[in-house]
This record gives C-alpha cells, sequence and structure tokens, in this order.
C-alpha cells in the first residue's frame, strides 16, 4: 500500500516551481488572535517538521502572523531548507493588537517587510512574495509595481495576491505576471467563485484560506458528518478532498497546531469522492 503523503495530492506547476497541491498554512502556529508565541513551541516545531516528512513542499506564511514569530518558527524548524520546499509569504497588513489588521501598502513599507522577511525566513529570495491586502490608500499599481521591482532584482521570485477581485487580479496582471492569489473559500462560503474560475482558466494557482472554516464544517452533526460516518474519513478530510477535486489549481494551506490534526488533514489525498459525492457535499452546505 502507497504510503500516505501529500505527494498523492497532485502536482502544481508555480512559475517554474512544482509544489504538492495540499500545502500547509503556518497562521494557527501563534498565539490567540494570531498574536504573540504559541503556548507550545516545541510543538509547533514538531508540526513543521511533521509536515515536511509527510511530504509537504508548500508552507504558507506571514510577516503579520505573530508578527513575525511564524517566520521564524519556519527557520528554525526548517533551514537549511530542503531544495523541493517553497515558503511563501506575505506583507500588507500591520498589527496593532491581537486580531486587529490593517492595511498598508505603500512602497517603501512593502519594500522593508520583504527585506525582513528575507532576514526572518533566512533566504536570499522569496520563492512567492504575496501583497497580504491591497490598500485603498495607495494606487494598486504602485503596490504591485513595488513588488515588481523586488522581482527584478532578484529579492522575490513569484508574485500573488491575496483577497481580491477578478477585476484586481486583471489590472494587477498589466503590471507583474500574478502567480498565485489567496482568498477565503471553502464549502461553506464560495464567495470567491469567480476568482476561482478565472484562476483556473488561466493556470493562476488559487490558495483558499479558512479551507475548513475553523471546525465548523467538521464538527459533529455537521453538514459533512454524516457523509463522512459512512466513508469512514473525518469530517476534515472530505472538506479537503472536495477542495482537492473542485479544481487542479486549488493548493489548499489547512493550519493546526497539533501533529495530529495535521496527520488527518495530509490523509485527506486517500479520500476518493464520486461524481454524486462531490455534488452532493457541493448542496448540503
Amino acid at each position: 500500500m502507497t504510503p500516505t503523503t501529500a505527494a498523492r495530492s497532485g502536482t502544481f506547476t508555480l512559475g517554474d516551481l512544482d509544489v504538492h497541491r495540499l500545502g500547509f498554512g503556518s497562521m494557527q502556529l501563534t498565539g490567540p488572535g494570531v498574536w504573540g508565541p504559541p503556548k507550545d513551541p516545541d510543538e509547533a516545531v514538531r508540526v513543521l517538521r511533521r509536515a515536511v516528512e509527510l511530504g509537504v513542499t508548500f508552507i504558507d506564511t506571514a510577516d503579520s502572523y505573530g508578527p513575525v514569530v511564524a517566520e521564524q518558527l519556519i527557520r528554525t524548524a526548517l533551514a537549511p531548507y530542503a531544495p523541493d520546499l517553497v515558503i511563501a509569504t506575505k506583507a500588507g497588513l500591520t498589527r496593532q493588537g491581537p486580531g486587529i489588521w490593517t492595511p498598508v501598502g505603500r512602497p517603501a513599507y512593502l519594500r522593508q517587510q520583504a527585506e525582513l522577511s528575507l532576514r526572518n525566513l533566512g533566504v536570499d529570495r522569496i520563492a512567492l512574495f504575496q501583497l497580504h491586502r491591497i490598500d485603498p490608500e495607495v494606487p494598486l499599481e504602485d503596490q504591485v509595481g513595488e513588488l515588481k521591482d523586488l522581482q527584478d532584482e532578484g529579492k522575490i521570485q513569484h508574485i500573488g495576491l491575496s483577497e481580491v477581485s477578478v477585476d484586481q487580479l486583471e489590472a494587477a496582471s498589466k503590471v507583474a505576471t500574478i502567480a498565485t492569489v489567496q482568498n477565503l473559500y471553502n464549502l461553506a462560503n464560495r464567495s470567491a467563485e469567480p476568482l476561482l474560475d478565472h484562476a483556473t482558466e488561466r493556470g493562476i494557482g488559487f490558495i483558499p484560506w479558512f479551507p475548513l472554516a475553523t471546525g465548523e464544517l467538521s464538527k459533529p452533526g455537521g453538514p459533512l458528518d454524516t457523509l463522512a460516518r459512512e466513508k469512514g474519513v473525518a469530517p476534515a478530510q472530505l472538506a479537503l478532498a472536495w477542495l482537492l477535486r473542485r479544481s487542479p489549481v486549488i493548493l489548499p494551506i489547512p493550519g493546526t497546531s497539533s501533529v495530529a490534526h495535521l496527520e488527518e488533514n495530509v490523509a485527506a489525498v486517500d479520500v476518493e469522492l464520486t461524481d454524486d459525492e462531490f455534488d452532493a457535499l457541493a448542496a448540503a452546505v
């Protein structure tokens, strides 16, 4: 029997980088409200190392997670990095306390944060650097233009956007090649469907954040519970299997602070959905 590994989720080519489609999101490795260090830093390191052992080659983070905490945990756990490991980070949201997020997209600030992420991650070039939010006070072309300058200087390899519309993606694409978009998307919230369809048509990676709706989809008695029991799998695994099947450009990044939950999430790659099951899940939520 082939061992469970994220490689079974398939491969997506992000520009010139191949990644296994099922990745890992690092936001939950920080303290409450995505603020400060985790309660158990040793377990956070174990989670990251186990993710790589399980074949995860795409890890998503941000300068604002902690802030800085998640990036530094990744460096502590995984540096020197495996050649096939792609670490994506973001800048453009500032933090004033737990649960508080404020967009700042001034070019000088984005450049400063890119330089700090290079240092905190311990890399010479950031594989995927994402604009965490478009700052409405700064022209979009100035924000993306600064990322393009950083790319031309060799400090970042690929550019991504987070929480954007199709029109904003199209406008940004006139300034630079956009490799990925990252929007809220899961079985229960499919408001980003137009963007997903647009990305699918153009081969742009689509990173759904909040892929499990933080447990709401997988709670006992919830919409996934019955089918999960029938198939003998966890509800969270169904939610991830549905995302992986929804489009070949989807790169789910379920996050957790627990090795046990990580292993359960990765095992979603072994869940096979029939056409009827896929449709039933979409209709049930």
